[in-house]
């Protein structure tokens, strides 16, 4: 009997609604462990032989590909974030890219908003101090969020939708994203083409753009440096865009007043990082698309993606886009 072809899963789990759609059409779904090192990768491929790959946690990288080859076709990313994977090198060896852009855009910028809200309400303090049997109903203020002036970077799926939420609750919104083109923005908020123009004015950063090598490091010391005193960062993008030694420094000496983040530059997070038991830090292990609806519209998504792209046709879902392998492809259709 023929061994079915495969799709390898790099993760420790997919949605069952994403295994359902790529086993009804006849390919073997197995799935490495969580956060798979070259090492274990290089193993399944040899084992598996993939078609595709889905692409949830780990690295892609040319020599995984020259591993899977000639057999694999097309790799796709659960989720929006393509930085794991080394467009160049899939380029270079024809290999289709997809990515589930907007499948878990409404959860991300929820989950940006709970932690803005959170900060701004003081709320990590606040319940700190009622676990220690505090009651400072007199002794604290926390602050309103209407008014507050909110800068988001970056104004795809994602940080259009925080720019709506956060309109509703009467924050006043800029925006800088050198991607969009000229004109008017399609959405709440005034633009502002000068990053630092809208870091001195922002309350509150929040940051929705792709991890690339224009945007590496993107916020480090200077930036940091150049928003108001007590400003609140807030950070679900990709942990490469902060210099996470230069926030803690921020953070420390106070110009920095809180950091809602999910995303690290290495990830799991070390259990003696800083950043876990920082007291002006509230942190969450990169769930912000971990939703039942975020997670099984990222999981059928990239199985639309891949089905589609093996059957020679572009994907019919909504957000699976595809990229031909172009690094300047991928950064037009970045969130």
């Amino acid at each position: 009997m023929a061994q079915k072809p495969t799709v390898l899963v790099t993760a420790a789990k997919l949605a069952p609604e994403a295994v359902a759609m790529l086993e009804a059409v006849g390919y073997a779904v197995p799935c490495t462990s969580g956060y798979p090192g070259e090492a274990e990768l290089l193993a399944a491929i040899a084992e598996h032989r993939p078609i595709a790959m889905l692409h949830r946690q780990g690295l892609i990288t040319g020599t995984i590909m020259d591993a899977a080859a000639p057999a694999l076709r097309v790799i796709a990313r659960h989720g929006a974030g393509v930085d794991g994977i080394d467009l160049a090198a899939a380029e270079a060896r024809g290999l289709t890219v997809t990515r589930a852009a907007g499948a878990n855009s409404r959860s991300v910028a929820e989950h940006a908003m709970a932690l803005m809200l959170a900060l701004l309400k003081d709320l990590p303090s606040v319940a700190s101090g009622m676990r220690e049997g505090l009651w400072e109903k007199t002794s604290r203020m926390t602050r309103d969020v209407d008014g507050v002036s909110l800068g988001i970077v970056g104004y795809g799926a994602i940080g259009s939708k925080v720019a709506r939420f956060a309109e509703a609750f009467g924050m006043r919104v800029a925006v800088h994203d050198p991607l969009l083109p000229p004109g008017p923005l399609p959405g709440p908020g005034e633009r502002v083409e000068d990053l630092r123009v809208l870091l001195a004015r922002s309350d509150v950063l929040s940051l929705h753009c792709p991890l690339d090598a224009n945007t590496r490091g993107m916020i480090g010391a200077a930036e940091l440096a150049a928003l108001p005193s007590g400003a609140i960062l807030v950070h679900t993008a990709r942990g490469g865009i902060v210099d996470e030694a230069a926030l803690l420094a921020a953070l420390d000496a106070g110009h920095v007043a809180w950091a809602g983040i999910d995303v690290f530059a290495k990830e799991p997070l070390e259990v003696e990082s800083p950043l876990r038991g920082h007291p002006r830090v509230l942190s969450t292990p990169h769930l912000a698309a971990n939703t039942p609806r975020g997670a099984v519209g990222m999981a059928t998504g990239a199985a639309e993606s891949i089905v589609a792209v093996l059957a020679g046709r572009l994907p019919a879902l909504e957000g699976a886009v595809v990229i031909p392998g172009g690094l300047a492809a991928a950064r037009a259709s970045a969130p």
